[in-house]
């Protein structure tokens, strides 16, 4: 099984990954861990290209996997490659909220997670309308030709539905 999820920061895609990975006893991988190098001591330094495309193709050659992340130009191939893809259209409160709340948990060490800074979150907040704006439609257009494997969730009760049926 190959599933492919992609929204908006803080939609829950690797929440919804790591319920399907443990339900379906498939690994999970999420791309900002392919597209960040998280070794470095600093926030925001990217994987060089080559290296990001390759750790990529040994995920697509795998026969199971799920892959999450809000990307889309570098990794066509997984949309090509998956059996269903799940698009989360969330409201922006929602993940508004949960990017402000895993944040603060990081902060506090009740999470662990990226070295984010107030102003990197700040600027996320930002992208995040440029995303949902701009991104989200040109996603749905490349999406277009794998329409009959593209689920859209607008609600988190539809994540929570995916997971237990």
């Amino acid at each position: 099984m190959k599933i492919r999820i992609i929204g908006c920061s803080g939609s829950g895609k690797t929440y919804l990954a790591k319920r399907l990975s443990e339900k379906y006893n498939i690994p999970s991988f999420d791309l900002d861990d392919i597209q960040w190098d998280n070794s470095q001591n600093s926030y925001g330094v990217k994987m060089p290209i080559e290296k990001r495309n390759q750790i990529l193709n040994n995920i697509l050659q795998q026969s199971d996997w799920i892959i999450d992340g809000v990307y889309y130009a570098w990794v066509l191939k997984s949309f090509e490659d998956a059996d269903v893809i799940y698009v989360l259209d969330m409201p922006k409160r929602l993940y508004r909220y949960r990017i402000i709340k895993r944040f603060i948990k990081r902060k506090v060490g009740l999470e662990k997670g990226k070295k984010e800074t107030l102003k990197s979150v700040c600027n996320l907040l930002k992208w995040t309308n440029t995303f949902q704006n701009t991104n989200m439609k040109e996603i749905i257009k490349i999406l277009e030709p794998h329409k009959e494997k593209v689920v859209y969730m607008k609600k988190k009760e539809e994540i929570d539905r995916i997971i237990t049926d």
